[in-house]
């Protein structure tokens, strides 16, 4: 039951929270995850992106439905409470928490990378402070903006797939699948390049301020993720027709280096502009994703019910907003969280994990079980294939999360 004063607006229709789920999806993933995935795949990488699509699509259906039996904020932190259990709600939302704020500062820090590599920290902390600024002003204001920034990415991203397929020096022979790094290479670099899909779960965090969101859910999530899929592939068959997996691998910019390598090195700076763009696209997204779900988990006090607050005038969740942004801003200055990307897919997995278990619960049929199921495998192999240190560190603070929640349980019932 939310309490009374404390309900946000519904604003948002199927095509905004489309864009939104875009601006979620078709951001920096794009730009930065394609090398790792191909040092880690190889020959596999488009197996591996085939593998991180299905899991994803499961995700997303399951979400959807999830969120049109429960439209309120919180995403699989609601789902796994009202239907699994208070603990594995807890766990969903810790997880998506914890692991979306290292996302958050490592969009911030791509943004400072792009924009002026001196001063990246300084950077990434004014892009934090902005976009709070216009989360705090209301959703209509951020939909908005995202859907400027996905018009922009898009262009630029149409612009890189067009220079690489039409350039002479594109090789058909360079996109030979095989599992040149084996199917465990194959596994890291799906979990990997799920990083640049996990999005779609923005449209059903926002659940409280979607219009008819039975409808407009279920409608918004595939459309969004389909669009981003068939983006996403023409991009990666792009820019592996030009370098190859190997070249493709050590590029430390990988869309901007093939165009390079596709002879048309004016266009490179455009790239780093569209990165950056997407870059601010995905922090948006994101500080609006940790934020409802930070608002969720202060209505039942996991956090200080202080955050519970939603502003009279603009209909936002604005003290969790600003606690949001605050923390991402002392990381964005003070570490380097690039190299968290990875623990940043492991606690987004075990969060759709959750979502799965939670949508296997529903009254379905028995053949729509299947993708709830498969989902779930899938987030818990993939989890546990991505690289060691980033399972270990994940697995260090989900039990963090848990030793919280059983002080708070002891302290309630005292």
């Amino acid at each position: 039951m939310t309490p009374a004063g404390s309900e946000l607006r519904r604003t948002l229709g199927v095509g905004d929270a489309v864009v939104v789920g875009l601006g979620s999806m078709i951001g920096a993933g794009i730009f930065a995850a394609l090398a790792p995935a191909a040092r880690a795949g190889g020959s596999g990488l488009p197996i591996g992106l085939a593998v991180a699509a299905v899991v994803a699509y499961c995700n997303a259906m399951s979400s959807a439905w999830l969120a049109a039996r429960h439209p309120v904020s919180g995403g699989a932190y609601v789902y796994g409470r009202e239907r699994l259990g208070e603990f594995w709600g807890y766990l969903a939302g810790w997880s998506f928490i914890v692991g979306k704020t290292a996302s958050c500062a490592a969009m911030a820090l791509t943004v400072g990378a792009y924009v002026w590599p001196e001063w990246a920290h300084v950077v990434a902390v004014a892009a934090v402070v902005a976009l709070t600024a216009v989360n705090y002003g209301g959703i209509q204001k951020s939909a908005w903006l995202t859907r400027v920034i996905v018009a922009v990415v898009m262009a630029v991203l149409a612009s890189v797939v067009v220079v690489c397929l039409g350039s002479g020096r594109a090789d058909a022979g360079r996109l030979d699948i095989g599992l040149s790094e084996g199917v465990g290479g194959v596994l890291e670099a799906a979990g990997l390049l799920f990083f640049a899909f996990a999005g779609y779960a923005r449209i059903a965090t926002l659940g409280e301020e979607v219009r008819d969101p039975r409808r407009t859910i279920p409608r918004a999530i595939p459309l969004a993720l389909g669009i981003t899929l068939a983006m996403y592939v023409c991009v990666a068959v792009a820019v592996l027709s030009v370098p190859g997996p190997v070249g493709l691998g050590q590029a430390p910019a990988p869309l901007a280096d093939a165009v390079r390598a596709a002879g048309v090195p004016g266009l490179v700076p455009v790239v780093r502009v569209g990165a950056a763009v997407a870059a601010l696209g995905s922090l948006l997204a994101l500080i609006l994703g940790v934020s409802r779900t930070t608002l969720a988990m202060a209505r039942d006090r996991h956090l200080p019910e202080a955050l519970a607050a939603v502003h009279p005038r603009f209909h936002v969740p604005h003290r969790a907003e600003l606690a949001v942004g605050a923390v991402v801003a002392v990381l964005a200055a003070t570490v380097d969280v690039r190299d968290a990307i990875g623990f940043s897919s492991f606690g987004v997995l075990v969060y759709y994990a959750v979502a799965n278990a939670s949508a296997w619960t529903l009254d379905r049929s028995r053949a729509s079980r299947v993708v709830p199921a498969l989902g779930l495998i899938g987030c818990v192999v993939l989890a546990f294939s991505l690289p060691a240190v980033s399972v270990v560190v994940g697995v260090g603070v989900l039990a963090v999360g848990v030793v919280a929640y059983g002080v708070r349980g002891q302290q309630v019932s005292r």
